[in-house]
């Protein structure tokens, strides 16, 4: 099931049901939001799929027209923004079959020779380790986090990047939407796209600068589809620039192009108590292969980034947008 988020013709936040031929939403009956909806579902100890078929109305909308007018929001979002955690795994796709056996033959000659970088050792990790088949946890992914709700724009909304930034690229992802039960256990209610956004010429510094890099902003839908993914799953990824493709690559995800496994990721993201928090929402990059700034392409101010996988329904639109950070040197006040 494919669901999303919106606001009605009286401009009250609802939640809708993408019809079969994803050009109607149908609107949802007794929930004003996809939080409401999946708390239900916890406490019914049901699905959320399985709730939101019970509570179909007969109201529909049109699907584009929601879409054109900002009216789709971000399919999940807690009501206090600082009860969102969001968050992401890199190094997790192998990007192709050719760059893995590239990777297995020359392991051990850069390892000899001193010039394995620690990337490279901890993708080798995730290789060797992310998919575990024997009931334990797998081999430990790189973690960092971005930030809080009030990062996450809705479809079609502007990506701010702050004007101390060096760069500000497109990073096409699966994001894993969760919510915390009461007694700490995390429910994965689906899966949406995610444009995970970061500065990777601040990451290309040093590697070090990686949590820096990170703390941007990101988009995440429009849609929730809930249940299993196809395992091996294959989008597009492009720029637009004054309305023609600047650059465009296709982009590989799922498991059958991963080196680790979603569970392996969501151990070790969960593991830890403080992200097991009772009412907290979590939404989960799990990485990619693909990036626009790897062919040199230097995004700007009103380019719209495009990510479209059509098994996660519409494309995921956002334009680029520079704002002033609004904080210098010595701004911090003494007691």
């Amino acid at each position: 099931m494919r669901l999303i988020q919106l606001l009605d013709d009286a401009s009250a936040l609802r939640v809708g049901e993408v019809c079969a031929d994803g050009r109607q939403v149908r609107l949802l009956e007794e929930v004003a939001s996809m939080y409401e909806l999946a708390r239900m579902a916890i406490a019914e100890r049901c699905g959320v799929g399985e709730l939101a078929a019970d509570r179909a109305g007969d109201v529909r909308l049109d699907y584009a027209g929601l879409l054109e007018q900002g009216r789709v929001l971000t399919p999940l979002h807690h009501p206090d923004p600082a009860h969102c955690r969001v968050t992401g795994t890199g190094l997790t796709h192998l990007g192709s079959a050719a760059a893995r056996d590239a990777m297995h033959r020359n392991f051990r000659q850069q390892d000899e020779a001193g010039t394995l970088t620690d990337s490279m050792r901890m993708f080798h990790w995730g290789v060797e380790g992310g998919i575990p088949c024997d009931g334990r946890p797998g081999a430990q992914p790189e973690w960092f986090y971005k930030g809080d709700g009030g990062i996450v724009v809705a479809p079609g909304a502007p990506l701010d990047s702050p004007d101390f930034a060096l760069d500000g690229g497109e990073e096409p992802e699966l994001v894993g939407l969760y919510v915390i039960a009461p007694d700490g256990t995390p429910h994965r209610l689906g899966f949406a796209l995610g444009n995970e956004f970061s500065d990777h010429i601040t990451e290309r510094r040093n590697y070090l600068y990686l949590a820096h890099s990170k703390l941007r902003a990101c988009a995440v839908g429009p849609e929730l589809r809930t249940g299993e993914l196809p395992r091996d799953l294959r989008g597009t990824s492009r720029i637009r620039r004054d309305g023609e493709v600047l650059w465009e690559r296709p982009f590989l995800t799922g498991e059958a192009n991963m080196c680790h496994s979603l569970a392996n990721l969501e151990y070790h993201h969960f593991k830890y108590a403080a992200h097991r928090r009772p009412g907290d929402v979590h939404l989960h990059f799990f990485g990619t292969a693909t990036l626009s700034f790897t062919d040199q392409v230097n995004a700007r101010a009103g380019d719209v980034f495009e990510i479209e996988l059509p098994e996660l329904g519409a494309p995921l639109r956002n334009p680029l947008r520079t704002v002033a950070s609004g904080f210098a040197l010595g701004g911090v006040a003494v007691a």
